[in-house]
């Protein structure tokens, strides 16, 4: 009687487990098949994206600062 006991609780938690992860891997399963034979995720770019923000932030950095005067001079003479 412990024994199917035993077996039933184990077997409850086995169909559980298994269909979270089946409701889990569902719906990326293609992405992974995917990533798995070794082809890029296009839709994932993080260094790009950085990059992207860094060269954004350098600019307004150097438009921010004030230009100096002698090259002000210059450009006014010019």
């Amino acid at each position: 009687m412990v024994a199917v006991m035993s077996m039933v609780v184990f077997a409850g938690a086995f169909a559980l487990s298994a269909s979270v992860i089946a409701l889990a891997i569902g719906p990326q399963w293609r992405r992974i098949v995917r990533l798995a034979m070794g082809q890029a995720d296009l839709g994932y770019a993080p260094l790009h994206q950085l990059a992207l923000a860094e060269r954004r932030i350098a600019v307004r950095r150097w438009a921010s600062n004030p230009v100096p005067a002698p090259l002000r001079r210059l450009h006014e003479a010019a």
